[in-house]
C-alpha cells in the first residue's frame, strides 16, 4: 500500500499537501510525450512522491512505471505550488500539490503504457496537444513551453 492510500485512511478527504514530479519527455522532433489515463483524459507522465524518496527519484520512478523508460538525465524546470495549483477528486479528497518539473533530456528504452495509469502513450508537437487533458495537465505543459520560449 502506498503512502497516500495509507495517509487516506486516516485523515480521509481532509485537506493534504502532496508533493510529485512530472516529466517533460521530448523526441528528436522536439514532440512532448503524452499518456492516456483511463479516464480517457491526457497527461504528462509523473506522480506522486512516496516516503524517503527526493523529486528526482520520485521522477524516475514514475517514468519508468508509466512508460517503461528508463531517465538517465534530466533537467529541473520549476516547482509548482500555492492556491493555483489545489486539486479536489471526484472521489471528495482535496490537495494542494508542491510538483517538480522536469525536462527528460536521455533517456532509453522501449515505450510502453502501464495498463494501471496509461491507455496509450503518444508524442504530439507542443502546439497541437489533445483538446482533452485536465486543467493541472495544461498549466503544467503552458509553464513548460513558457520556459522553454524564455530560453530560445
Amino acid at each position: 500500500m502506498d503512502y497516500v492510500t495509507q495517509l487516506r485512511e486516516k485523515v480521509g478527504h481532509d485537506v493534504l499537501i502532496l508533493n510529485g514530479s512530472v516529466a517533460f519527455i521530448l523526441n528528436e522532433q522536439k514532440e512532448v510525450l503524452l499518456q492516456q489515463r483511463p479516464d480517457k483524459t491526457w497527461g504528462l507522465p509523473g506522480g506522486l512522491m512516496e516516503l524517503g524518496e527526493s523529486f528526482e527519484e520520485t521522477l524516475i520512478r514514475e517514468v519508468k512505471e508509466e512508460t517503461n523508460l528508463t531517465v538517465n538525465a534530466y533537467d529541473f524546470v520549476d516547482i509548482l505550488s500555492g492556491k493555483d495549483f489545489f486539486v479536489r477528486l471526484d472521489n471528495g479528497d482535496q490537495y494542494y500539490s508542491v510538483t517538480a518539473l522536469y525536462a527528460i533530456t536521455e533517456f532509453e528504452g522501449e515505450l510502453k503504457s502501464d495498463s494501471d495509469e496509461s491507455l496509450k502513450l503518444e508524442y504530439f508537437p507542443l502546439n497541437q496537444v489533445p483538446e482533452k487533458m485536465n486543467k493541472r495537465w495544461r498549466q503544467f505543459l503552458n509553464i513548460f513551453i513558457g520556459n522553454s520560449l524564455k530560453k530560445n
